[in-house]
């Protein structure tokens, strides 16, 4: 069964439907597999537990004031 894990900031529940039911449909044609043996694991890091060069995204993001 392949499994799929995707890692990214938080999304709402609509946006991981459509996430799911994408990354699903793509994976079960290019193994010619049934969708139903398809997993997709999302793993949601919010900015204050992710750094990069050495700072986290959320003192990035206060010091910019964008929400990106």
């Amino acid at each position: 069964m392949p499994t799929i894990v995707v890692e990214g900031p938080p999304i709402d529940i609509e946006k991981k439907r459509a996430l799911v039911r994408g990354m699903t449909e793509t994976a079960s044609a290019v193994y010619e597999l049934p969708s139903r043996i398809i997993h997709v694991l999302i793993k949601e890091n919010p900015p204050e537990n992710v750094g990069v060069a050495g700072r986290l995204l959320a003192d990035r993001r206060e010091e910019s004031g964008t929400d990106s």
